[in-house]
């Protein structure tokens, strides 16, 4: 996933610390922005896997750290509602002056009020997602409603939320109020997504039963079982991600995916050494793909590996070849598998006699078939399997021209 650095200013004149994650091809479909949670970053984990699944459906994703947070110039007690919704029309018009407009807000928590409350303004804005969102923006206040009485007499206090100390004055509690969210979800008139965890201890589950109540339709709700309210587990975050990537297409135009060319066929893939690892992400004209490697081997894990995508590769073209033959041929197969084993083996194992033994590339391939066939058919289609494209490719010496660009 590419990341560039951002500083973007709001309307006070701060400046918000922001990264441009990008697809693949470095060119995106369209744009997104990612509102963290209550008293979050851009750099918490969940964030980060999100935007990356998003990009893996041709995204550009936009994370930011509001005011007060992460790296972001001014104070935590700058940070109230409205300072958030203001900080996001800031990025919103930063995208919309630099790149391109944005197309669709995703917010966590906190965030997930303030994105809706933002996109109510926008007309550039086509979807709104929102992750473990409250029902109504006073219900963050319950984290220091221990502390209210004493806002209210010194002014200026010290709070612990979430193990961390943060400043809050009596200004930063009243714009809690200021917001009718319940109005404003009724009045959006967006495709929504609201996803929630059903054990949420930190914002409950009622939350997203009464925004899903407000809101008209197109409307969706997603339950995120097992999940926490932070998304610390990697597998639910990636999860969110690819969810969300597949909602949005029901509202956006398909766009193919632009390369660097336009002959032939065409295929990147980008990584990112510095935070994903072996993390790959892979792009041809109108699809995205993850490659990874296993955590036996320090991977993620997150997609197949490379030899697994060229076994597929293998087998995919076997059963494509082998369908067209037998409707040409009008016989009766209905299914079939191929089964592809990777590995190495030594050419005395495979019985080969030749100049200097060695360690080869192996391929197995494994065929079952369904369908009304005698052996007769089963062989000639056996024999056919052997003379799909990519099986003739691999058993043909193949010429790799690298060059930089």
């Amino acid at each position: 996933m590419k990341s560039t650095k951002l500083e973007i200013q709001n309307k006070k004149g701060l400046t918000l610390q922001a990264y441009l994650e990008l697809p693949a091809n470095q060119k995106p479909s369209y744009y997104a922005i990612f509102a963290h949670c209550f008293t979050c970053t851009s750099t918490l984990s969940a964030v980060k896997n999100i935007s990356r699944a998003l990009t893996n459906h041709g995204f550009g994703v936009v994370r930011f750290d509001f005011t007060g947070l992460g790296k972001s110039e001014g104070n935590f007690s700058d940070s109230h509602f409205s300072a958030n919704v203001a900080d996001l029309l800031a990025v919103n018009s930063f995208l919309n002056k630099n790149y391109k407009a944005p197309s669709l807000f995703v917010g966590h928590s906190l965030g997930g009020a303030a994105v809706i409350t933002a996109a109510s303004k926008l007309d550039n804005i086509k979807a709104v997602a929102t992750i473990g969102a409250p029902a109504t923006v006073g219900h963050v206040t319950k984290l220091f409603s221990h502390s209210l009485d004493e806002i209210k007499a010194k002014g200026d206090v010290e709070v612990n939320i979430g193990g961390r100390p943060f400043k809050i004055n009596q200004e930063f509690i009243e714009d809690f109020s200021k917001t009718d969210l319940p109005e404003i979800t009724k009045n959006l008139r967006k495709p929504l997504l609201i996803m929630h965890a059903p054990f949420d201890a930190i914002v409950g589950i009622d939350n997203a039963e009464k925004l899903y109540r407000n809101a008209h339709h197109p409307k969706s709700f997603i339950s995120l079982d097992g999940a926490d309210h932070l998304l610390s587990n990697s597998r639910d975050s990636l999860y969110v991600g690819n969810m969300i990537g597949n909602w949005v297409q029901r509202y956006f135009d398909p766009k193919e995916n632009i390369m660097l060319d336009t002959e032939g066929e065409q295929l990147v893939a980008h990584l990112n050494l510095k935070e994903d690892n072996f993390t790959t992400t892979i792009q041809t004209k109108k699809h995205y793909l993850i490659a990874d490697e296993p955590k036996s081997v320090g991977g993620n894990d997150f997609g197949p590996s490379p030899y697994d995508y060229l076994s597929a590769g293998l087998a995919a073209c076997t059963v494509m070849t082998l369908k067209l033959y037998a409707e040409r041929k009008k016989w009766d197969l209905q299914e079939v598998f191929a089964y592809i084993t990777y590995s190495k083996k030594h050419s005395n194992d495979l019985m080969l006699d030749i100049e200097k033994p060695k360690r080869m590339d192996h391929l197995q391939k494994r065929l079952k078939f369904v369908g009304d066939l005698d052996e007769d058919q089963k062989n000639r289609l056996k024999e056919i399997a052997s003379k799909c494209p990519v099986h003739k490719t691999l058993q043909n010496e193949v010429i790799i021209e690298t060059e930089l660009v």
